[in-house]
């Protein structure tokens, strides 16, 4: 890889996004972040300096993807390392309307899956040859269906993702690109568990979790570095559990 590697971060404005293009800047590559807020995006971009730039893009809409893409390589001749965060739960479960379930059903697998998908596919002819990186964001969720019901588009599209990666590893690892997911648990400071859960269910999540806390931002942010680097370069197709023990032996 080259000494100022070329990163592109999908959900960057928050969370593991943030703390991922934070790691990677201060290690003197340039970032460019990717997601659907532009006020987020510039906050962390002013914060991280002039190795951080965005743009605005929704990964699950094709023609937003590939303007992003069209644009970054016509800053940067290569990509090294791509990292697919974006994603949201919006909640589904045999409860919802039909029309409804169908509707929110959509969105969470466009963001979480289709988004992954279509950002690896544009972005694969442009990474960095050997050596290029692919590193998807997934979740226990893939292998619990979740800490609690109304996750089914959710659970469903992370453990679709866990096939993308095979998928994708055995297309492009004979090419020199690695292409590995990392499940989290709980991580705190995110929309997803610390930013929507009451302190008293937090507290019984951790119960579970033999390392006896919740994982931080950071804690994914470090693996995801290890992935981009050389010494990762015999790993490909694996989905490293991130998660202090909460789920382990899959």
């Amino acid at each position: 890889m080259s000494e100022q590697r070329v990163v592109v971060v999908t959900g960057g404005g928050s969370g593991i996004g943030r703390a991922v293009a934070t790691r990677f800047t201060g290690q003197g590559d340039q970032v460019i972040i990717l997601g659907r807020t532009d006020a987020k995006l510039r906050h962390v971009v002013d914060e991280l300096g002039d190795r951080a730039s965005y743009k605005v893009v929704d990964v699950s809409q094709r023609e937003q993807v590939e303007l992003a893409i069209a644009s970054i390589t016509q800053k940067f001749e290569h990509v090294d390392v791509l990292v697919n965060n974006a994603g949201f739960v919006k909640g589904i479960s045999t409860d919802t309307p039909l029309a409804q379930a169908e509707a929110v059903w959509e969105q969470e697998v466009g963001s979480n899956l289709k988004g992954a998908f279509l950002m690896a596919v544009g972005l694969a002819p442009h990474l960095v040859r050997p050596g290029g990186r692919i590193i998807n964001i997934g979740s226990i969720a893939a292998y619990t269906g979740g800490i609690r019901g109304g996750t089914l588009g959710y659970a469903s599209a992370k453990a679709g993702m866990h096939g993308l990666t095979c998928a994708l590893a055995r297309e492009l690892s004979p090419q020199g690109i690695t292409v590995n997911t990392i499940s989290p648990g709980l991580v705190s400071g995110t929309d997803f568990f610390g930013g929507g859960l009451a302190p008293d269910r937090i507290q019984e999540i951790v119960t579970q979790v033999p390392l006896g806390r919740p994982g931080k931002p950071d804690d994914i942010a470090s693996v995801v570095f290890f992935l981009a680097s050389n010494e990762a370069s015999y790993i490909t197709g694996e989905v490293i559990h991130v998660n202090g023990g909460w789920l382990f032996g899959h």
